[in-house]
């Protein structure tokens, strides 16, 4: 199996749950705090493909940041959008578990564990 990356935000209890859920399972995975190592846009665009989402569906509509850039306006393209979260990171919904061809937000935590 490959090893699994887990992009972490140390202070999102989800995001420590889902990486204590994988620790429970004798696995060690390769955790990206990717509030301060954000994803490049390539990086982003495949992590969205695998998990078979857009870019709007992976970013946290809650931040400041979001209203602050006008996200929500509907006719913003993917670029922008993926353009904002590798610039703001925040933005980017937590934690999101990647094996091989296939990743999970871990929301619920236990949801990440069909991929392990």
């Amino acid at each position: 199996m490959a090893r699994p990356t887990i992009y972490h935000n140390p202070r999102c209890s989800k995001s420590r749950q889902t990486l204590a859920l994988i620790e429970e399972q004798g696995i060690e995975p390769l955790v990206v705090d990717y509030l301060k190592a954000p994803p490049s846009a390539a990086e982003l665009q495949a992590i969205l493909k695998k998990l078979k989402l857009k870019p709007r569906d992976l970013i946290r509509k809650g931040e400041a940041v979001y209203k602050e850039l006008g996200l929500d306006n509907g006719k913003l393209t993917d670029e922008k959008l993926i353009r904002a979260m590798t610039e703001n990171p925040i933005l980017i919904e937590r934690p999101i578990v990647v094996v091989g061809s296939k990743a999970k937000i871990g929301r619920p935590p236990e949801g990440v564990l069909d991929i392990l």
